[in-house]
């Protein structure tokens, strides 16, 4: 992808029955921003980033961000943040896909 270009991410959506889909929409030294797509039940196992702040908005769907030990519900157009070196995870836990862009910053190496 060519930059500065519009980009409208939810064109670039990428679904795998097996796992999450992901999608680099930008990358740079100090930004990452991507898509996470997961088909139902799907899920992104709890991890963290010792060094690196990620933000989740939610494109399409609903699913539930894990984050220090706790469960939010997120639907279409609602965001959360993980801290840096803060343990979080997300699931599909709605009836259709779920679509959520990325935003890790500085971006991981």
């Amino acid at each position: 992808m060519d930059h500065p270009s519009r980009i409208r991410p939810l064109d670039h959506a990428v679904f795998d029955p097996g796992k999450m889909g992901k999608a680099t929409l930008f990358r740079s030294g100090s930004l990452l921003a991507g898509l996470n797509c997961f088909e139902v039940g799907q899920e992104h196992a709890l991890h963290s980033h010792a060094d690196t702040d990620k933000l989740y908005l939610v494109l399409e769907g609903e699913g539930d961000v894990l984050l220090d030990g706790r469960e939010i519900g997120l639907r279409a157009g609602e965001m959360l943040a993980a801290p840096a070196g803060v343990p979080h995870g997300i699931r599909n836990t709605g009836a259709s896909r779920l679509v959520v862009l990325t935003v890790l910053a500085p971006a991981p190496s």
